[in-house]
């Protein structure tokens, strides 16, 4: 196929990655079914994709322009379409090759709208890819997100079912697993295993290998929200620099979100 047949005239957006595995591994954090929708929402501070299900979890990737070695962005506004996730994140597999950091161009909106690929790593030949968008279709979420601290300072978890079990998590015993901890009151609320489950058990184990670090959020209501710190440095590179407090420099860090919604009782629903 021709460049020129996949060539927009004009993109909203036109940008380069110098580590398409490391978005890969990224955008599968948040895969954990094999059917999934997503939304990829554009702007001048870079690239977020969401993914929801049944109004009860939602995940977001943010991409921030820092990351890309280059970002052109002229759209008014802040253009979002839909995509299917597994496609998306296949299409952007076959653009990696294992123990090479492979370079990609992306552009959109393409002649037909469709998200644009294109392979930068060599002269000889390219490769192109089109993935067909589509109009969103999102649920607008209310996060209310506030530190809540509770006095002894520990988390527990506990699941019921054919038997019963319990982690307790002691701030002050667990400081190595626990780097900070605030809440002002103790809170309980349910969650279906399924949806917890779903916020780390995808991330990939080069991922957890590099994870920067992991933040627990509960909210009034019960909303709790996940986040997770992932470095996207190419593998053949010398490490970006990293400063005293072992923070390493955001442009090398992709953001991963999860909101996950507590189960409600019937006699609570029926009281509001």
């Amino acid at each position: 196929m021709s460049s020129s047949a996949i060539e927009p005239k004009s993109s909203d957006l036109v940008c380069q990655l110098d580590n398409v595995q490391g978005v890969v591994d990224a955008h599968t954090s948040v895969r954990w079914k094999k059917q999934q929708d997503a939304v990829l929402e554009l702007s001048e501070h870079g690239i977020v994709l969401i993914v929801e299900e049944t109004a009860c979890l939602q995940a977001k990737v943010y991409l921030q322009r820092e990351l890309f070695v280059r970002c052109e962005y002229s759209a008014e506004g802040r253009p979002r379409f839909g995509v299917s996730l597994g496609l998306f994140v296949d299409c952007l597999n076959t653009f990696s090759v294992q123990g090479h950091s492979s370079a990609i161009e992306i552009h959109y909106p393409g002649p037909d709208m469709q998200l644009l690929l294109k392979s930068l790593d060599s002269s000889d030949f390219c490769t192109y890819a089109e993935i067909r968008t589509r109009i969103p279709d999102t649920i607008s979420w209310d996060y209310n997100l506030n530190l809540l601290e509770p006095t002894p300072p520990s988390v527990t978890f506990r699941g019921e079912g054919h038997g019963d079990l319990q982690i307790d998590f002691m701030y002050h015993v667990n400081t190595d697993l626990l780097a900070a901890f605030h809440c002002d009151r103790q809170v309980s609320h349910r969650y279906k295993y399924k949806f917890l489950r779903a916020t780390t058990s995808n991330i990939p184990s080069s991922v957890i290998r590099d994870n920067r670090g992991s933040k627990l959020t509960i909210g009034r209501g019960g909303m709790l929200k996940v986040q997770h710190l992932v470095s996207v440095a190419k593998p053949a590179m010398p490490q970006p620099h990293v400063d005293s407090a072992g923070y390493q420099q955001p442009s090398r860090i992709a953001y991963i979100e999860f909101f996950v919604k507590p189960e409600v009782d019937e006699d609570d629903a029926n009281d509001t």
